[in-house]
């Protein structure tokens, strides 16, 4: 289905003009709120979904439900948002509390339960509205660092439970919890050249110099140009107790006082994510990890918080007519920063060229696109990528390059890749990779398929080699009973890990995986136990299927 951009320009009011509960809800702990991380904030592929709520840089604090409900989700992750509960609540809102260290009482039971009926490690359940209701302020879990956490803190979205919509949990009445006095800060300015424009004698994008003026707001350097323009800015904001360097919340631009473009982080969809790659200056963000929030679109796309003209924020200058451009950058307290930008028509020959252009292949972003050469190929189906754009391509080497990183990706793309060298038992042990990293691949005879979201060189990688498991405290022939837990450090130097399972006594048992440190861990409970001696055997698979056991014996009394 479809789009217009006006139709997204249209939910954006709706959403904007929204009226939530301000007292519905409490907070989820019970510690002040500080925020690590802030609703909208640019992050790898992603805006943020919510808030990160800082938890006293330690793990082990209560979180409480927000509110009366049921739990209507737990997806149990070794990435993402790691251990999640999602509770749906009766005003039509779900609340999410993810990187848990664990769940608690009647939600740990069903959670244990589902475990051991699985047999897995990582499971998504959806239990029943009557099953796990829980009220304002009961203790659900303790907070943790599961998934994708960089340290301990909880993350917290509040969502539309018909849309899934996630909603900045800011307009829910936690803007009193949180005290910011704090202008955001606009640290960079930069301009950019389009369709073959001339910008202060350049064709490639400038940083612009700013300066302080009395009354508080920035004036830029002049921009001297012809032909098509466009701005992009690096911005963060920050609040008077947290200190993070967190996203802005709103961004206006006008030209000549007339609002050209506008987005604010209120509420967006979890699949118009990965539109930051096109929202930021991706190739930019790639070289030197600064993220640039582009104030144009050169091409349109669907990201619903959005709002700008006809000319999708993009400036022409024209002969005998200067103009002013102003950006105001805020906060949800109301706290504004700001750059006007005195822009002039120029046609002098610029001094500076633009990037030179080495490709031989032009993809156009909204056709299918093949390219093929030799035993392999890549297919771009339409809308894989944002802009019209000049690729690399080759193969030689038995390799397959398919320009660079610079260029974002988003949907996935087709690799083909045809080789009847290896024999016929070595061959499920092949997988499409860049480098060693593993691309679910598909073997049909000779021919290899796998999906990418990544530019770059992809080839054949065969893998033979087994996984390693270590065990981290020897206890073979040991007498135990004290110990508590048992940890292994589980790894693979190729395709990477598929599954793990472990077998006390020759019953499957739940051992917990943590990515950060490839460590499995059980803890030790009598269901599985025998007084004396205890068999434990450790299986790992890799995904081309090597696998690797590790067995270990030792004592244990049960008595007390």
């Amino acid at each position: 289905m479809k789009f217009s951009v006006f139709a997204f320009l249209c939910c954006h009011f709706i959403f904007a003009q929204t009226q939530y509960p301000k007292d519905y809800f409490r907070p989820p702990l019970d510690i002040p709120m500080q925020l690590s991380g802030n609703f909208g904030e640019l992050r790898p592929n992603h805006f943020h979904a919510g808030f990160d709520l800082k938890t006293n840089q330690r793990e082990g604090l209560n979180v409480y439900a927000i509110a009366d409900g049921y739990v209507s989700r737990i997806k149990i992750s070794t990435f993402g948002n790691g251990k999640c509960i999602y509770i749906t609540h009766p005003n039509g809102y779900t609340s999410v509390y993810g990187h848990l260290q664990t769940t608690l009482g009647p939600i740990q039971e069903y959670v244990t339960k589902n475990h051991y009926k699985e047999k897995a490690y990582e499971i998504e359940m959806f239990p029943k509205p009557d099953e796990l209701p829980v009220t304002k302020g009961q203790l659900i879990a303790l907070s943790g660092n599961t998934g994708s956490s960089e340290g301990p803190h909880l993350h917290f979205e509040i969502r539309d439970t018909k849309t899934e919509f996630v909603i900045n949990p800011i307009f829910f009445g936690f803007d009193k919890n949180i005290k910011d006095t704090k202008k955001p800060t606009l640290s960079s300015l930069y301009v950019y050249p389009l369709d073959n424009s001339v910008v202060n004698l350049s064709k490639q994008p400038l940083l612009l110099n700013l300066t302080l003026q009395k009354d508080g707001t920035y004036l830029a350097g002049k921009v001297k140009a012809n032909g098509k323009i466009g701005f992009g800015i690096n911005a963060i904001d920050t609040d008077d107790v947290s200190f993070n360097k967190n996203g802005v919340f709103n961004v206006s631009t006008f030209l000549n006082g007339n609002q050209n473009y506008n987005y604010q982080f209120n509420t967006y969809s979890f699949d118009e994510m990965r539109y930051i790659n096109a929202f930021i200056d991706y190739s930019r963000y790639k070289k030197t990890s600064q993220r640039v929030q582009k104030l144009f679109m050169k091409t349109p796309f669907a990201l619903s918080i959005i709002k700008t003209d006809s000319l999708r924020g993009i400036i022409t200058a024209q002969p005998n007519l200067a103009s002013s451009y102003r950006i105001e950058v805020s906060d949800y307290y109301g706290n504004l920063n700001s750059v006007t930008v005195p822009i002039e028509y120029d046609n002098a020959t610029p001094l500076v060229a633009p990037e030179p252009t080495t490709s031989k292949y032009f993809v156009r972003y909204n056709k299918d696109t093949n390219f093929e050469k030799d035993n392999m190929s890549v297919f771009f189906p339409a809308k894989t990528f944002y802009e019209d754009f000049n690729m690399n391509f080759d193969v030689k080497n038995n390799k397959i390059f398919i320009h660079d990183d610079t260029v974002p990706v988003h949907s996935n793309f087709t690799i083909t890749i045809k080789d009847d060298s290896y024999p016929e038992d070595l061959r499920d042990k092949l997988y499409i990779g860049k480098g060693n990293s593993y691309n679910g691949t598909i073997r049909k005879g000779d021919v290899f398929t796998a999906k990418a979201k990544i530019l770059g060189q992809y080839g054949l990688v065969l893998d033979t080699i087994a996984p390693v498991i270590k065990i981290t405290k020897p206890v073979e022939g040991k007498w135990i009973s004290e110990q508590k837990k048992i940890e292994f450090v589980i790894s693979d130097a190729s395709s990477g890990i598929k599954s793990y399972n472990g077998y006390l006594n020759g019953n499957w048992v739940l051992f917990e995986y943590e990515n950060k440190n490839r460590k499995i861990t059980h803890t030790f409970d009598n269901q599985f136990l025998v007084e004396g001696e205890n068999t434990l055997k450790i299986e790992v698979v890799d995904n081309v299927g090597n696998s690797a056991i590790f067995e270990t014996k030792f004592f244990r009394s049960q008595q007390k």
